[in-house]
C-alpha cells in the first residue's frame, strides 16, 4: 500500500468553482476555463527566477558538450517528448542533443499506460544508460510525487547531471538541484492534470528551451536562423531571413541558400563578408555559431 497521501496533494483537490462543471453551457465552461489559464500564466510568471536559472543551467550544460533530457509519465511525459522533437526542425540540433524518457517506452506516447508512472526502477535503469556527467535532465511531474520521475532525477544527480524539476505541486520535495514550483491551483476537471497543468507546463518548457538556445546562438534577434528548410513554407523563410538581413534580392537570397547547402547563418555572412561557403562554417566555428558574432567580426 502506498505512503503518499494522493488525497492531500494539490492537483488532487476539487475546485469551488466548478462543482457544477456538467450544468453549465458551453458558454460558462469556456469563460470560467479563460479565467483559470489566465491564473496559470500569473502561476508561470511568479516562478521566473527558477525559470531563469533553469535556463542558464541548461544552457551551460549544452555549451560544454552536454545533452538535455526530459524525463516524465503520462501528459507530463508526452509534454517532453513534444519538446524533444521540436528543437532539431527549430534550431538543427542534432537529435541526440535533446532526447525524452517517457513511463512506458515509445507506445506510451500514443497510448496511455498510467501505471508505468510508478515504475521507478524503469527510470533508474534508462538514466544508468542514458545519462552521463555534464548532462541535465529535466523531469516533469504534475503531482511532484511521481515515482518514475523522482528516481530518475535522484540517479540523475548520482551520476553528475544536472537536474531540474518542473511541478504543479508547491510542497513538492525533491533531489533536483532546480525546482519550478507552479501554484496554479485545483483542476477544474479534479486531477485531470492535462489542463491547467500541462498548460503551465508547456509554458515552462518553452522558455527553457528557447532560453537556452537563445543562449547557444541559435537565434539572431528573433529570427529562427538554424531552422532547416526542410519544406516548402520553411525555405521560404530561409529565403525572406536572408533578404532581410543582407536586403538582397529574392533570387540572390535563393542562390546563396543554395550555396549554403542550406544554412541560413552561412548564407549571410557569405552575402555580408564576400566568403565562401568554407570561409563562412570557419568564421561561425570561431564564434560558436552566433551569427551575431561572427558578423562584428572582419578578420
Amino acid at each position: 500500500m502506498s505512503l503518499v497521501p494522493y488525497h492531500r496533494l494539490p492537483t488532487e483537490q476539487r475546485h469551488p468553482r466548478s462543482a457544477d462543471l456538467d450544468r453549465l453551457s458551453p458558454e460558462q465552461l469556456i469563460a470560467l476555463m479563460s479565467r483559470e489559464d489566465a491564473r496559470v500564466v500569473r502561476a508561470v510568471a511568479r516562478s521566473r527566477g527558477a525559470i531563469a536559472r533553469a535556463i542558464r543551467l541548461i544552457a551551460h550544460g549544452l555549451q560544454c558538450g552536454g545533452r538535455l533530457f526530459f524525463l516524465g509519465a503520462g501528459t507530463s511525459g508526452r509534454l517532453g517528448v513534444l519538446e524533444a522533437a521540436e528543437c532539431p526542425p527549430t534550431f538543427h540540433t542534432a537529435p541526440s542533443l535533446v532526447q525524452a524518457f517517457i513511463a512506458g517506452g515509445r507506445c506510451a506516447v500514443f497510448r496511455s499506460q498510467e501505471g508505468a508512472e510508478d515504475r521507478a526502477d524503469d527510470a533508474r535503469r534508462l538514466v544508468r544508460h542514458r545519462v552521463r556527467t555534464g548532462d541535465v535532465v529535466v523531469g516533469i511531474a504534475a503531482s511532484g510525487v511521481t515515482p518514475f520521475v523522482t528516481a530518475g532525477l535522484s540517479e540523475a544527480s548520482k551520476r553528475g547531471a544536472g537536474t531540474i524539476l518542473i511541478t504543479c505541486n508547491p510542497r513538492a520535495v525533491s533531489p533536483a538541484h532546480i525546482r519550478i514550483r507552479l501554484a496554479v491551483g485545483p483542476e477544474l476537471l479534479t486531477g485531470s492534470t492535462r489542463l491547467k497543468a500541462g498548460t503551465a507546463t508547456k509554458l515552462v518548457l518553452n522558455m527553457l528551451t528557447l532560453g537556452a538556445m537563445v543562449r547557444l546562438g541559435k537565434t539572431y534577434g528573433n529570427l529562427m536562423v538554424d531552422v532547416r528548410p526542410t519544406s516548402n513554407k520553411l525555405r521560404a523563410r530561409a529565403v525572406t531571413m536572408i533578404r532581410q538581413l543582407t536586403r538582397c534580392s529574392e533570387p540572390d537570397a535563393a542562390r546563396l541558400l543554395h550555396a549554403a547547402h542550406g544554412q541560413v547563418k552561412s548564407a549571410v555572412i557569405m552575402a555580408a563578408q564576400d566568403l565562401e561557403y568554407p570561409a563562412a562554417r570557419r568564421r561561425l566555428a570561431r564564434t560558436g555559431g552566433s551569427l551575431r558574432h561572427a558578423l562584428a567580426r572582419r578578420r
